[in-house]
């Protein structure tokens, strides 16, 4: 199979920077108070939301296969890293240090089936799979019944 290629365009003045994927415009900034326009969320902030964008996904293409009641999924998610790092502090990393992921799954589905749909998501989530395989992020993922 083929490569499937993904691109976006950007234009940036100072902390804003304004990005173009397909026929669609969004933000990526920094508060006010951080310099920004606050016109969107900062960087750190949407890559934790292509993280829950893309577990939903991925998990309703995997629903479909296992023939599994999906009705939605609320997503929370924490990063936590140490800003000292971002600061210039070189014995710090400046990425996250910890992931925790919540999902609450709107299904009539049993537990058991829910820890399967989690599982085969992960496994096949790009994003997810990225931040994993740094082998530096620990990771806590937690699915459950809403």
């Amino acid at each position: 199979m083929a490569l499937v290629n993904f691109n976006i365009e950007s234009t940036s003045q100072k902390v804003t920077t304004e990005v173009k994927a397909r026929a669609h415009t969004f933000f990526v900034d920094e508060p006010k108070n951080l310099g920004g326009n606050d016109k969107g969320a900062n960087p750190l902030n949407t890559l934790l939301g292509s993280l829950a964008g893309c577990e939903n996904a991925i998990a309703n293409m995997v629903a479909k296969e296992m023939k599994f009641n999906l009705n939605g999924i609320d997503f929370k998610i924490e990063g936590a890293l140490d800003p000292k790092g971002l600061m210039g502090d070189a014995s710090v990393k400046q990425y996250f240090q910890t992931l925790t992921i919540e999902a609450l799954v709107d299904t009539d589905e049993s537990d058991e089936r829910i820890q399967e749909l989690k599982e085969k998501t992960d496994s096949r989530c790009p994003v997810f799979n990225i931040l994993k395989d740094t082998n530096f992020i620990k990771i806590q993922s937690t699915w459950r019944r809403k």
